[in-house]
């Protein structure tokens, strides 16, 4: 029963191969854009000064190359907390320099990270005249998250998109991609980046071009498209309330088959759905106004190749007796699904099954330190069958570094040491991630437990991982956080666990 098997462990790190090299250096100015850009900033305990620093830099890095305006592009900042914070509205930095410095002097509130709470506020600064927003630009969403939230972020995320918002997600952590893809606009594969925090130089460039292809377009065009839909956005024509607009749509090669929509001059989107997939459709947008004359404005949109479930496979929260499957897409078109896992090598399988609208289950009466081969078959009501698989391993037991500690060695230096880990450990991996400097990995073998860390500049705070290594996987991390007093002061050391 089981169908051919492909592989698709990481398909969610797209980043890692193919992807631009960093920038470097001031880049040309660009003009001819008009929106307004507004950052949702996790800027709540979860995250460590370090990561918030590296995600100012990153987001001025974003946006300096755009010239800024009531009639260019307009920037705010959102903090997600406790309670949301507006940083500055969006008319108050309108030139580099001040926006640059007003970055720079952005303050990490910590708190709890209430990101839906955060997103419905943004749905209202975003249209607020009070905020410096204005009506009739794009509205671009960069949220950038570790990937956690206290609370659900699906309904307000749906709103602001309904509301003709485009939303690109940046992930520094480990966020469920199914929700995160979810939340994004569409296709994730453009508007969905999984990076760490010392990395997203590598997608700088990329999310700037996607960018400026919403605020570029002045002109009609398609957004959100997928195998049977696509939205399409405009600028601004009409004014009077007996203006509208004609929208007429068919494939190209059956133009006999041409659709007719109507929606009144306050309208600068539209949904069409129920469309084929792999299909070009001509659309032709006609302003109707009794007082002056618009052009038709034309443009061909591509939809999708038709949705296959599952498309991609993928392991999580493993332990030493279980871990969690998850799949997407979910189609209204699958009856149910089959999870068979067995152990490699073997011949041992077992089968799991649920029904058609889940897309996750979790695994459990595994035996520790265990590869599986994890096959997900989509049954489809019309019989048909589509399978995709992955490996997943489980934990060692009590595969766990404890006790993390530091000592001040001398200036500049502290020891790192920490309790030895169960099972057959065959190494631990020490990383040290520098407020100021590069960070380091250092691997040590298994009988060693503590290492010295050198070149820590004084007065600062860097974050210090131990991870233990087995045979089919790494084991769970202990990270601390080791501050290094300033030279003034007594020689010493301070450290606290992330929040």
């Amino acid at each position: 029963m089981l169908a051919k098997t492909v592989l698709s462990l990481g398909l969610w790190l797209q980043f890692a191969a193919g992807q631009n090299a960093p920038e470097r250096g001031l880049q040309p100015s660009i003009s001819n854009s008009e929106g307004d850009l507004l950052f949702l900033l996790d800027s709540s305990g979860s995250v460590s000064y370090y990561e918030f620093s590296r995600v100012k830099k990153f987001m001025w890095d974003l946006v300096q190359p755009f010239t800024f305006g009531p009639k260019d592009v307009q920037t705010s900042i959102i903090h997600i907390s406790t309670t949301p914070t507006m940083e500055f509205p969006f008319d108050r930095y309108l030139s580099s320099g001040t926006l640059q410095q007003a970055i720079r002097d952005t303050q990490q509130l910590m708190g709890d990270t209430n990101t839906g709470k955060a997103l419905s506020y943004a749905k209202e600064k975003l249209f607020s005249d009070e905020a410096g927003a204005r009506p009739d630009v794009p509205k671009v969403l960069v949220w950038v998250t570790d990937g956690f939230s206290t609370d659900d972020i699906s309904e307000p995320m749906q709103l602001l998109k309904d509301m003709g918002v485009t939303v690109f997600i940046v992930s520094t952590g480990r966020g469920n991609y199914l929700e995160l893809s979810a939340a994004a606009s569409q296709p994730p594969e453009k508007h969905l980046h999984f990076v760490d925090v010392d990395d997203l130089p590598i997608i700088t460039k990329e999310l700037r071009d996607a960018i400026l292809d919403v605020i570029q377009a002045n002109r009609l065009h398609a957004v959100d498209i997928t195998s049977s839909s696509f939205r399409l956005t405009w600028p601004k024509l009409l004014s009077q309330e007996s203006d509208y607009y004609t929208l007429e749509y068919a494939p190209i090669d059956d133009l006999a088959r041409k659709r007719t929509k109507q929606v009144s001059g306050a309208h600068t989107s539209l949904l069409l759905s129920n469309l084929a997939p792999e299909t070009t459709y001509e659309v032709a947008l006609i302003p109707e106004s009794n007082v002056h004359y618009f052009p038709p404005q034309t443009t061909r949109v591509t939809t999708l190749a038709e949705e296959i479930s599952p498309a991609q496979v993928f392991i999580s929260e493993s332990a030493p007796h279980s871990f969690h499957v998850s799949w997407a897409p979910t189609l209204d078109s699958v009856i149910g699904y089959q999870i068979l896992y067995g152990p490699l090598p073997g011949n041992s399988v077992k089968l799991l099954e649920v029904d058609g609208k889940s897309n996750s289950t979790v695994v459990e009466n595994l035996a520790p330190n265990t590869t599986y081969l994890v096959t997900v078959t989509a049954v489809y009501k019309s019989g048909k069958e589509k399978s995709l698989s992955a490996k997943a391993c489980t934990q060692e037991e009590g595969s766990k570094v404890r006790h993390l500690r530091f000592e001040d060695m001398g200036p500049n230096t502290l020891k790192a040491s920490w309790d030895p880990a169960d099972g057959k450990v065959l190494g631990y991996r020490v990383r040290c991630r520098r407020q100021t400097g590069p960070s380091s990995v250092l691997s040590v073998s298994p009988q060693i437990h503590s290492v010295l860390l050198t070149d820590l500049a004084s007065g600062t705070t860097n974050k210090v991982c131990v991870k233990p290594v087995y045979k089919n996987q790494a084991g769970k991390g202990l990270c601390r956080m080791a501050h290094v007093q300033p030279a003034t002061e007594a020689q010493g050391y301070k450290h606290r666990q992330r929040a």
